[in-house]
């Protein structure tokens, strides 16, 4: 999957400094042979700049279907709600509505800011193993903010769903899963993109962070509206922090295998 993309863009690359190389001989010919039109790269508008491919199967994959399936529901439920408050007998989705209609009256970063710190404050930081004695549980936003509490993934999907809701379009909307170099596990935010760029609002903090700022992780997936991709090429995103080999292991068989666990409160 992301090997065939890598492939063609390092073959595409191999080329194009090919011909930057012979470019002074091609100037200094009289009559050059006409050449084949050339594939332009364009480079990767997905957070962090990064080649990704689409993952058709796997934990990841199914984790994020059984979402969509409850979001469908979920849907129904805030329609009926909004076209009918005084009759709305679901608390959580009358507040998930307060929340994203204070944001449409924001416009831009302040939108964005909105969403993601009502939604830190509505949701208790808490394990999936406290809250359904499981690991891994990825909740939809209504049954999140019923309960009151959650972990990180359970902050970026309901994220991702209200800032859609509040009228940001899909294209510009992601769910980036990341390895925490330092925490040594996996971690999950909400993205925005805004004017051009990539915002990434964390449940950790109320602060959000442009993608190029961000520090000691790895990106591993990211999900959007057209499903699960994993990133082709994930560098490390620190500073001087030196990496450490057990953590890039532990990545590596994350990246394998694709099935992510979050075990902890985030």
């Amino acid at each position: 999957m992301g090997f065939s993309v890598y492939a063609h863009a390092w073959r595409a690359g191999i080329v194009a400094c090919g011909l930057a190389w012979l470019g002074s001989a091609e100037l200094r010919a009289e009559t050059p042979e006409p050449s084949a039109p050339i594939e332009l790269i364009q480079p990767s508008t997905e957070p962090f700049g990064l080649v990704t491919s689409s993952l058709t199967s796997g934990g990841l994959h199914d984790k994020w279907l059984g979402v969509q399936r409850r979001l469908d529901d979920e849907m129904v439920q805030l329609a009926l709600c909004e076209g009918d408050r005084e009759g709305c007998v679901l608390p959580a989705a009358l507040k998930f509505l307060d929340i994203v209609e204070n944001a449409r009256l924001r416009d831009g970063r302040a939108r964005l800011g909105e969403i993601n710190r009502a939604i830190n404050l509505s949701i208790k930081a808490t394990s999936d193993l406290a809250q359904h004695r499981q690991i891994d549980v990825w909740s939809s936003p209504l049954a999140t903010l019923e309960r009151g509490g959650g972990d990180c993934e359970d902050y970026a999907i309901a994220k991702f769903v209200a800032l859609r809701r509040a009228g940001i379009a899909p294209d510009d909307l992601r769910i980036v899963i990341m390895h925490d170099i330092i925490r040594g596990e996996d971690h999950a935010v909400a993205a925005a993109r805004l004017e051009g760029r990539w915002l990434m609002l964390d449940n950790r903090r109320m602060a959000m962070v442009w993608d190029a700022n961000v520090r000691n992780y790895r990106p591993t997936f990211v999900i959007g509206q057209h499903g699960v991709m994993r990133y082709a090429d994930s560098p490390l995103l620190a500073g001087a922090l030196d990496f450490k080999p057990a953590a890039s292991l532990a990545t590596s068989s994350l990246t394998a295998s694709a099935d992510l666990s979050f075990d902890s409160a985030d």
